[in-house]
């Protein structure tokens, strides 16, 4: 994989990464409409605020994870030490959600478009950032900082 590609690969998966934080947040007032259509009013009162703070959490804590994939890509690509370990840990953290949501969710929910886009994003991103992060760095410059040398 060449360096642009890599950069590239790298970058993309982080604005993925920052675009489902955004989706996430985005879908949380559906969400609580969700809950008060198919509840009853003590339910609702009861389930809103952990899942209130459970769906806004997630959503913050992508998109930081996605703009940091983004500044790092560059660094990452030409092998420089710190970038490359952000990078692999991210695209590690992320790997396990697709099979997370699997096994809690079921297929019970893909009925919901929204739930599929953000699937289909997130499975995206885990993919092409698994690749990329971990990708042989032959002949990639390992330099321990961004400084020019």
């Amino acid at each position: 994989m060449t360096f642009r590609l890599r950069r590239q690969v790298l970058f993309g998966s982080g604005v993925l990464l920052a675009v489902l934080g955004v989706l996430h947040l985005a879908v949380t007032p559906l969400i609580v409409r969700m809950l008060k259509n198919g509840l009853l009013p003590e339910a609702v009162e009861w389930l809103t605020p952990p899942m209130l703070l459970n769906h806004v959490v997630v959503g913050i804590l992508l998109l930081p994870l996605g703009v940091l994939t983004g500044y790092a890509s560059s660094g990452a690509a030409n092998g420089v030490r710190w970038a490359v370990i952000v990078t692999r840990v991210i695209a590690v953290t992320i790997a396990t959600l697709p099979p997370t949501l699997f096994a809690l969710m079921g297929s019970r929910y893909f009925g919901a478009v929204p739930f599929r886009i953000a699937t289909a994003i997130m499975c995206t991103a885990c993919i092409t950032l698994l690749v990329a992060a971990f990708y042989p760095a032959h002949g990639m410059n390992r330099r321990t900082t961004n400084q020019p040398e």
